[in-house]
């Protein structure tokens, strides 16, 4: 697993969005469709503000792009589990509208922006058969990673999940409910945080992307970023080392994450 280091989150978020817009170029000129595995909450979003800026320069097109998003919140209703409302603040459907396709479509004339089909979530009423959607489009072609503070989390996740685990719902940890506290400041008590999300597994994961990266920035991600970088393989107790299974795996971390001082 390559780390590569930078001063700040908007360098990180430069760096990979020029590598990602130049993936998707490239795709598209090859006429295939682009999977890009994307997580909600606040690591990513110096990517996806970065690709716009790229976006907006030169003729660029995102119609062959398809967003595969990692979780959402669900609750309980009758004797299985449906999506919050997804106009709710912390519903990771408004998210992935909102602040990714939304921010990636700004400077996109229609004809070339992500549709809205193109946005795909796994289904709590049958969330194994997300698993089997990914594998017949050919698997992710970039997921994008991010990992709990407190307890290591990826996705919804939680420690103890198993390493051939493919997408579920699952109970919510009380540190990833605390942890999201963050993500949806929103939230005033943790009462208000769900209990339950739907989530990619580990397995799906390390499976179904062709490369990923996982990102960190921040002080609070010190401790998930000395584990990541000791994994030698998939550790359950911090899931979101699965980054060290996965194939042309990459940390990307600021200096503030590794444990420096940002210049």
């Amino acid at each position: 697993m390559r780390t590569t280091l930078f001063d700040t989150p908007e360098g990180l978020g430069d760096d990979l969005a020029a590598r990602l817009v130049a993936s998707t170029a490239a795709a598209e000129q090859a006429g295939r469709t682009f999977l890009l595995g994307c997580p909600g909450g606040r690591s990513p979003r110096p990517v996806y503000h970065a690709m716009a800026r790229r976006l907006a320069q030169g003729r660029h097109t995102l119609a062959h792009v398809v967003i595969v998003m990692m979780d959402d919140y669900v609750v309980q209703q009758g004797g299985g589990f449906v999506p919050v409302d997804p106009e709710s603040h912390f519903s990771c459907r408004r998210f992935a509208r909102d602040e990714i396709a939304a921010v990636l479509n700004a400077a996109l004339p229609p004809d070339r922006q992500i549709t809205t089909d193109r946005v795909w979530f796994p289904d709590p009423q049958s969330s194994a058969t997300y698993d089997t959607r990914i594998a017949e489009a050919g698997g992710i072609d970039f997921f994008i990673l991010a990992s709990g503070a407190s307890d290591g989390h990826v996705a919804f996740n939680p420690q103890g999940s198993a390493r051939d685990s493919v997408s579920r719902v699952v109970p919510l940890a009380e540190s990833t409910r605390r942890d999201n506290m963050k993500t949806f400041p929103d939230f005033t008590t943790l009462d208000q945080v769900p209990s339950h999300g739907v989530t990619v597994g580990i397995d799906t994961i390390a499976r179904h992307s062709k490369a990923a990266a996982m990102l960190l920035w921040g002080r609070e991600k010190q401790l998930t970023f000395q584990r990541i970088r000791a994994a030698a393989d998939y550790d359950p107790s911090w899931p979101a080392t699965i980054i060290a299974a996965c194939r042309n795996a990459e940390l990307l971390a600021d200096r503030a994450a590794e444990g420096g001082h940002a210049s």
